[in-house]
């Protein structure tokens, strides 16, 4: 992810406590990619966290990447086992590949346009072969599903399913988001 703007961790943190104190579901996210039974997980643009930490507690090896220092030092206050990394999404190497690839919280549209392609070719090179990536974003500004699906195939990625929203919603003409799942050959 890129950090067009500064982020303020503890901040944004502060919000989604709020949010999880209201009662709110807050892991949608989580809970699709376990349908998929991996052992291990990058969190892609991970921000402070969230959706890493919960993998965590269900019993997967995460690793959490992200271009904010400030999110990737709230992460790191949490107890949980994850490994966290300030990095750039399209250029970090991390000499390991994943049985999932995760990026929640509408990554490519922090992406500075015209480096899409980049980030989802980081993705794609973190993947074991079968693995699979899975991204959500809203459908309302520059970037689209059919980008998005191009940027995939240049990365040899092949679609497999598209929701609506997290908790598998089915995706229709008119969705304003969209949450994709790919895999590598």
């Amino acid at each position: 992810m890129s950090e067009r703007r500064a982020f303020d961790g503890g901040a944004y943190q502060a919000r989604l406590d709020a949010l999880a104190a209201s009662g709110r579901s807050m892991h949608g996210e989580a809970d699709l990619v376990g349908l998929y039974s991996p052992r291990s997980v990058l969190d892609a643009g991970c921000g402070t966290g969230r959706v890493a930490r919960e993998l965590a507690r269900r019993g997967c090896a995460v690793v959490g990447v992200d271009l904010s220092e400030s999110m990737i030092r709230t992460a790191a206050e949490s107890p949980e086992d994850v490994e966290w990394v300030v990095g750039n999404v399209a250029t970090v190497d991390l000499a390991r590949a994943f049985d999932v690839v995760v990026m929640a919280g509408n990554v490519p549209l922090f992406t500075p346009p015209g480096t899409e392609v980049a980030l989802v070719a980081g993705c794609a090179r973190h993947l074991v072969p079968g693995g699979r990536l899975v991204c959500g974003f809203q459908l309302d500004g520059a970037y689209g599903l059919a980008a998005y699906d191009a940027d995939c195939a240049a990365a040899g990625l092949v679609p497999v399913e598209r929701f609506a929203t997290w908790d598998r919603a089915p995706f229709r003409d008119g969705s304003r988001y969209a949450v994709s799942v790919h895999t590598r050959r």
